[in-house]
């Protein structure tokens, strides 16, 4: 085989159900086999992930694979322990739920060469992490501009300068002149690596045509322990970067201080009681109101309920983690 040019960088942790797709997806990538390498950054996984990967390896050996250990057990430590190894001229950083299409990796190194970015990245086409109403509705609201603002890489656009890509591709030399991820951040990593990427004075690109599927949480309490995660983290990213922060980011948190504030006040005095009834019948009205239209768009009426849950579910725990991580230390 030849040296790789490319060193695909994946962060997991017991992934038995989905590391396989993502390992199918890379096997049938555009970019020519053997100029690809694969590196599982694995958090001691205790399913089978490891034998699903090394199965793999057995059937499709003109695949260079290699399972790292990440004996800390976080992304960005999984992130920073393959990025080390890694031996390719550009690094591709995917998460064990996600699916490339088969041009993924060839359309990042062509934009990387033309020059669009010096981070690039593309849209996730967000699917379903399981096969119930709410794990339908949970995918809609990951992808709806309610649930998530303008974060382009979710609900699509022009090609164009963003603040942050999912993933992202680039030169080894944008490491070695940004350094690594930061491994005091368990979540947010990329986004905080983004930011100085634009502070060193280079670009975050996003192409629509470079697409990646990503599996949604399959449930409520996963989605919401998956946006607490966000928001506390977001947090700490902000003490460090408060200028990171963007419109979409502030509306949750001033929600649920709205909230708290106004619940705080009522039980003082009554007179403040209706304007919080205000505000939760409006909140409510514009969800289940949203939730209608997105039902009969998708012709997928569960999404009349479930819509306005995982919505709901998104705001109010990343909002208020948000707001703890900015009182604890």
């Amino acid at each position: 085989m030849n040296a790789p040019t490319v060193s695909v960088i994946v962060p997991c942790y017991n992934e038995e159900a989905t590391i396989r797709l993502l390992l199918e997806a890379l096997y049938s990538q555009t970019y020519p086999r053997t100029e690809i390498e694969v590196l599982v950054s694995d958090g001691q996984s205790t399913d089978r992930t490891r034998d699903v990967i090394t199965a793999f390896q057995a059937s499709h050996p003109d695949l260079r694979i290699r399972i790292l250990d990440n004996e800390l057990r976080t992304i960005p430590s999984g992130l920073n322990v393959a990025i080390r190894a890694a031996i390719g001229e550009y690094v591709v950083r995917l998460d064990a739920h996600s699916r490339p299409y088969p041009d993924y990796i060839q359309r990042c190194v062509q934009a990387l060469h033309q020059a669009k970015g010096d981070n690039v990245g593309g849209v996730w086409e967000i699917h379903p992490g399981g096969a119930s109403w709410i794990s339908r509705s949970i995918a809609v609201a990951a992808a709806h501009p309610l649930g998530v603002g303008d974060a382009h890489y979710r609900v699509g656009g022009q090609a164009r300068r963003v603040d942050t890509v999912p993933f992202g591709a680039y030169r080894r030399s944008l490491v070695e002149r940004i350094g690594l991820y930061d491994e005091s951040l368990l979540t947010n990593e990329d986004y905080e690596f983004n930011v100085r990427v634009r502070n060193s004075g280079g670009i975050v690109w996003l192409d629509p045509m470079i697409r990646c599927v990503y599996f949604a949480r399959s449930n409520l309490p996963a989605l919401g322990h998956q946006y607490f995660r966000y928001g506390f983290w977001k947090g700490k990213m902000l003490q460090r970067n408060p200028k990171s922060i963007r419109w979409r980011q502030l509306l949750p948190p001033l929600f649920v201080l709205s909230l708290l504030l106004l619940l705080a006040a009522s039980i003082l005095s009554p007179v403040f009681a209706p304007i919080l009834l205000f505000l939760v019948a409006f909140y409510l009205l514009v969800l289940i109101l949203a939730g209608l239209s997105t039902a009969l768009s998708k012709r997928d009426l569960p999404l009349i309920i479930g819509f306005p849950l995982a919505v709901a579910t998104m705001h109010l725990t990343w909002g208020s983690a948000l707001l703890w991580s900015l009182l604890v230390r």
